[in-house]
């Protein structure tokens, strides 16, 4: 059987993959693409868009509850069976559309996972494959737990999934995926117990941020058990039995689900890296800044799969597909990996968002900085709303008056810290933005204040 050749063969079909590919294929090349899932990625398929439908809903909960006896009487209830239904209509037509536009492009497809023959080729659907730039973007998948029991425990694609929700929930791992679907499911219901090897929730963002949002989550009914990890897993009649290491102590908790939402690791277990002689570590492929194997020039890889030091964003993930499109096609060191602030966001209910730097990573630079830090529930934007929960931390170069760092906890922290996202690109100081005009009363006013 003939080999066939392609100019650039792409692996992964997410937002990263499909960029390099609707690039390649405008400038000519012989392209080739490649999933052992669905077509169209984590985000659209089982990741952040779904999520944040779900999300919506529990939104409108939250502002009612909030507003209950303010002028809401009735409280909305939640049909799940409706709201899934719902969420399908966003998630359900992103294969077809997605391999329909790679075929009109006339990029060939596959749908099984690749392995590495050598440098240039691949073996896919038991045909040899040879290309002259290979792509990489597989993304991230849950980290397994290696633990017994843990064919019983649920992954974030189940729970998007579920036709009904249970009584009970346990969440292994309390990060920002863990604490996301604790609140849909608690917000909708439901018993939600979660487990860390912390001592808090989100250790990655700013601490007492955090420790703010711990609190309003407990006021919802979520059980947070700290410093303990799941040891096994037993499936009971109703329940799992979840077995937990706490401080030397021997727990035992029960829920009718449980979750493994302990964090995400790069998908690449099946590629057979080394014999296409692929630098990897833990974090993902090993890249340079062009987005290029450090061991092989012939490999380039983007979106969360890369250990690129960037954050396993889909922005991000957009912006490594651009950079690999130009260095593929226009020369191999064309265009470096440079990173704006890039923001990121927890959507719990309020949320929590943060770019730039912590206090501690400020003073680790060098700056001399002022920090300004409140929590301001007695503010309009969250008195209006009959909300308890509004706080911030602002760490601003005393020198130079630059934004180098904002955290935000609030209804609308999604979005807020867009501007200062804009604030630190455009590198306004704090007179600058506090000289400006904004909308008033709107949660983008509050800036003004918290600088």
């Amino acid at each position: 059987m003939a080999i066939e050749h392609f100019d650039i063969f792409i692996i992964g079909t997410g937002n990263a993959g499909k960029h390099v590919a609707y690039d390649a294929v405008e400038a000519g090349k012989k392209v080739a693409i490649v999933d052992n899932r669905e077509y169209g990625g984590t985000c659209a398929n089982r990741g952040c868009d779904p999520k944040k439908v779900l999300v919506g809903i529990t939104e409108v909960l939250e502002r009612s509850r909030d507003l209950s006896g303010k002028g809401i009487n009735d409280l909305p209830t939640v049909n799940w069976a409706d709201l899934i239904k719902f969420k399908n209509t966003f998630t359900g037509a992103v294969p077809f559309t997605t391999e329909r536009k790679l075929d009109k492009l006339g990029i060939k497809m596959y749908h099984q996972s690749p392995k590495f023959i050598d440098e240039h080729t691949l073996s896919v659907e038991g045909k040899t494959v040879t290309a002259d730039k290979i792509i990489i973007a597989t993304g991230n998948i849950p980290l397994e737990l290696k633990i017994p029991g843990r064919e019983h425990v649920l992954i974030s694609d189940d729970f998007l999934e579920l036709k009904e929700l249970p009584e009970s929930m346990l969440f292994i791992g309390a990060g920002y995926i863990g604490m996301e679907f604790a609140h849909i499911a608690a917000r909708c219901g439901v018993n939600v117990t979660m487990v860390d090897i912390n001592d808090r929730i989100l250790s990655n963002f700013d601490e007492n941020l955090s420790k703010y949002l711990q609190e309003n989550s407990e006021q919802i009914g979520i059980n947070f058990v700290f410093k303990a990890r799941a040891t096994s897993v037993e499936k009971l009649r109703k329940n799992y039995r979840v077995t937990v290491n706490q401080d030397g102590e021997t727990k035992e908790l029960k829920a009718e689900m449980v979750f493994n939402t302990a964090g995400r690791v790069p998908s690449i277990e099946d590629l057979e890296l080394e014999k296409g002689n692929v630098a990897f570590t833990k974090r993902g492929i090993t890249v340079n800044e062009y987005m290029q194997s450090t061991t092989n020039p012939n490999v380039y890889a983007c979106g969360d799969v890369a250990a690129s030091n960037s954050l396993p964003l889909t922005p991000t993930a957009h912006q490594e597909a651009r950079v690999v499109s130009k260095n593929v096609l226009k020369g191999e060191n064309y265009l470096k990996l440079d990173l704006p602030p890039t923001p990121s966001v927890v959507f719990t209910q309020p949320q929590l968002a943060t770019v730039g730097y912590n206090e501690k990573e400020a003073r680790e630079q060098g700056y001399d900085i002022v920090v300004k830090e409140e929590n301001v529930p007695s503010w309009f934007n969250s008195k209006r709303m009959n909300q308890n929960c509004y706080a911030f931390k602002t760490i601003v170069d005393k020198k130079t008056g630059y934004i180098l760092g904002a955290h935000l906890l609030s209804w609308d922290a999604a979005e807020t810290i867009n501007m200062f996202v804009m604030a630190m690109c455009g590198n306004l100081d704090v007179n600058t933005l506090k000289g400006m005009i904004f909308t008033y009363p709107s949660w983008s006013y509050d800036i003004k204040s918290m600088i």
